[in-house]
Parts: C-alpha cells; sequence; structure tokens
C-alpha cells in the first residue's frame, strides 16, 4: 500500500471540493464528509441515509456510526454537501446506501472511492501521494493545526501513542511549534 499525505493547502482542498460540486454531489459529499468528520473510508461506504439525514430530510447535527463510538459532529460543510446531495437525489429510501453505484444501486467500492479522490486531486493538479486515507489525514490535519488537541485526534484515530498520530496526519516536529498554554486568571 502507498503512502498517502493530507492536503495541507486550503485552496487546493476548495480547488477539489469546486471540480467534485461539478460533476456529481455525491463525490462531493463523499470528499466533504470525509475531510470534515475523520471517518474511514469503510465507515463512510457503509453510510445509510438514516445515518445523515432525520425523517422529514434534513441534515442531521451529529453522525452517530454505532454504540460504542461517540457521535461525529457534521459541521456546517457538512451539512450544506449534505443538502446539495439530497437537491440531486429524486428518491429518498433511509435504508439506503449514500454512496451508490450509479450502475447497480449497490455501494460503491472502496476502489471507486479512491479513483473519484485521485481523478479529483488530478484534475486540480495535485500529483503527490493522494488516496481515500488523504481524507482523513487532512481532517486530523487541519484539526490539529486549528487547535484540536492531540489527545483527542489520537482518540478518534485509535492511535496508541501521540507520535503515532502527528506522523500519521503529517506533522513535522517543526510545525506543531511550542505550544500556548495561556491560563490568565
Amino acid at each position: 500500500m502507498e503512502y498517502v499525505e493530507p492536503i495541507r493547502d486550503l485552496e487546493q482542498i476548495r480547488a477539489i471540493k469546486q471540480s467534485l460540486k461539478k460533476r456529481s454531489a455525491r463525490d462531493y459529499l463523499l470528499f466533504t464528509l470525509g475531510i470534515n468528520t475523520g471517518l474511514r473510508v469503510s465507515h463512510l461506504l457503509e453510510l445509510r441515509l438514516k445515518h445523515i439525514v432525520d425523517e422529514d430530510a434534513h441534515p442531521k447535527e451529529f453522525l452517530f456510526i454505532c454504540a460504542d463510538e461517540p457521535a461525529i459532529y457534521l459541521n456546517k460543510s457538512a451539512q450544506q454537501a449534505i443538502r446539495l446531495y439530497l437537491e440531486e437525489k429524486t428518491t429518498l429510501r433511509l435504508d439506503e446506501h449514500v454512496f451508490i453505484s450509479n450502475y447497480d444501486r449497490q455501494a460503491i467500492t472502496r476502489q471507486q472511492a479512491y479513483r473519484i479522490i485521485r481523478r479529483a486531486a488530478t484534475d486540480v493538479g495535485i500529483h503527490d501521494h493522494i488516496g481515500t486515507h488523504t481524507l482523513r489525514k487532512t481532517f486530523g490535519y487541519h484539526a490539529f493545526i486549528q487547535g484540536v488537541s492531540l489527545s483527542l485526534l489520537k482518540e478518534r484515530f485509535h492511535h496508541a501513542t501521540p507520535s503515532e498520530t502527528l506522523n500519521y496526519i503529517g506533522i513535522k516536529r517543526e510545525e506543531s511549534g511550542v505550544p500556548l498554554i495561556n491560563v490568565n486568571l
């Protein structure tokens, strides 16, 4: 398996989202949910509509994968992508997979998800090591850069050590910087 990198450049993320939005609401949702939740692609592909929308077809605020996992917040970007997806979807069955194939109405495969992500990256000029794990790593990288604690990311990714998480999300020692702990009482 090839080692993949997170997408560090916000402009590249925006370009991929724009490219995918023009092509397919499904593919746009796959990318957007991936980079905003940090879910493994296997969990993304198992999602059913009932996981992300309520009975009235409104995006949920939290995603519950299974009972022993904490809820995952569906932020504004994720909810907007869900709404766009629902506009394109002509029929709504809550038990149906979210990411269904256009050919056999089954969930798309990991290989198809990989092709979607690779093509989108290539379309906007990214030729680095990109794959399905890129979504999860991009989530972790940007969460860490924006101040989410390393311990929370370690827990989300089920890693044994903080250094494993830093390595996974592509943070180099010089990028982690000096923590600013300002208890200004």
